[in-house]
């Protein structure tokens, strides 16, 4: 089993300050190793060097899902946490995950919740899911809800990866399109200038205004680069400032088809994690504060602080969230008759698959028509290059004839 470096000064039997490392599990079990050398410890602690070898070391999500389906197995097998860590640390094949199982294990040695041992941990695991954990520590229903959030991690993961799966090829065919026709104005079109220069025959307009496209590019191409390098820059920077970015975030939501496609994929996310955290018997504010953390666009954010008010003066969620005319009509509408239905949290559920669904129908829609007008734009600028130049060598040598 991999141990943590603790380095430590302690008193010798001699009275004399000895510094050094010990390999242990946890402080606690560091100390123990420390007395029996017959050493009394003044001060310890994690070394830095490990702490800054685990900070550079990144768990993916696909280790996260492999953790938590893991640990459902072994929790739903009734095997203490303790132990369950310390099977999942033998055969998990990530180092990361390993130290990371690790320190969850040497926390729980120092008597604390699982929960708790995580939150030290805020960029591997989210708000919801210690939510979710610490809910089922204190109902002692963890072996109930781990499942649940296991399927949560794997929908979302599925979602994630349809979505970067079906915009690789139009990136692709994009990148290639512009690429080729820069190639072919920077380098192929202006060798057909001197042609032209050399038979003082008369340019045809078409094929001067490639000849002059082609020099813009090579004289200004650095500082078009230069400006989009700018934009983005500057459109990053935006999210820097919180007025610039709820903005900026409102302005996306506006924009025809993307701004439906944001509107849809982050009310799944939010109708998500609602739903999980309400089934895991968290309170409903409890749990519009925690979901209100996972979604990254801040306009809808400050829609849904509006929705925590109107929660907490006694309003419905439905009538809450019908309120602010910007979330999808279906959420609303179906969030209101499962709250009369109490079954809040499974209509939650599963207005996030719908939700789901439209933005995988939406984008597969758009990917159909998106390949086959990228190819023809492609066709259009490479075969209308070269055909406008060759045309213009053609009629040259017509009139030289």
């Amino acid at each position: 089993m991999n141990l943590t470096f603790f380095k430590y000064q302690a008193f010798d039997s001699q009275g004399k300050i000895q510094i050094g490392q010990v390999n242990a599990e946890s402080e606690r079990e560091a100390i123990r190793i420390l007395k029996g050398r017959k050493l009394t410890p003044i001060k310890i602690g994690k070394s830095k060097k490990s702490q800054e070898s685990t900070r550079r070391k990144k768990i993916s999500n696909r280790d996260l899902l492999d953790f938590t389906n893991g640990l459902c197995t072994l929790v739903e097998a009734r095997i203490p946490l303790d132990r369950a860590l310390r099977l999942l640390d033998g055969i998990t094949e990530s180092s990361a995950m390993k130290n990371l199982v690790l320190n969850l294990l040497g926390d729980l040695k120092e008597g604390k919740s699982l929960a708790n041992a995580m939150e030290a941990h805020p960029t591997v695991f989210s708000k919801m899911y210690i939510n979710i954990i610490r809910a089922g520590e204190e109902g002692g229903i963890l072996h109930e809800l781990l499942p649940d959030l296991a399927e949560f991690l794997e929908t979302s993961a599925k979602t994630r990866q349809e979505i970067i799966s079906a915009m690789i090829y139009p990136v692709v065919l994009l990148a290639t399109g512009i690429i080729s026709v820069l190639l072919l104005l920077v380098f192929v079109v202006p060798q057909f200038a001197v042609m032209f220069e050399d038979s003082g025959s008369e340019i045809p307009s078409s094929a001067a205004f490639l000849l002059n496209l082609s020099g813009f590019i090579q004289a200004y191409g650095i500082f078009m680069i230069l400006a989009v390098a700018l934009a983005i820059i500057f459109w990053q920077r935006l999210d820097h400032d919180n007025h610039s970015k709820m903005r900026k975030d409102e302005f996306l939501l506006s924009l025809p088809l993307i701004g439906a496609l944001i509107l849809y994929k982050e009310s799944a996310i939010f109708a998500r994690t609602l739903g999980a955290l309400l089934g895991a018997g968290i309170p409903l504010i409890r749990g519009l504060i925690v979901s209100k953390e996972v979604i990254l666009n801040s306009f809808l954010v400050s829609q849904l602080d509006q929705v925590e008010e109107d929660v907490r003066g006694g309003a419905g969620l439905g009538l809450s969230l019908e309120k602010t005319g910007i979330f999808p009509v279906l959420l609303h509408q179906l969030v209101a008759v499962g709250e009369e239905s109490g079954r809040t949290s499974t209509i939650l559920l599963k207005s996030a698959d719908t939700f789901d669904n439209f933005v995988r129908n939406q984008m597969s829609a758009i990917v159909s028509a998106l390949q086959p007008a990228l190819i023809i734009f492609l066709a259009i600028a490479v075969g209308g290059i070269t055909i406008t130049m060759l045309s213009a060598v053609f009629s040259m040598n017509a009139v030289d004839f």
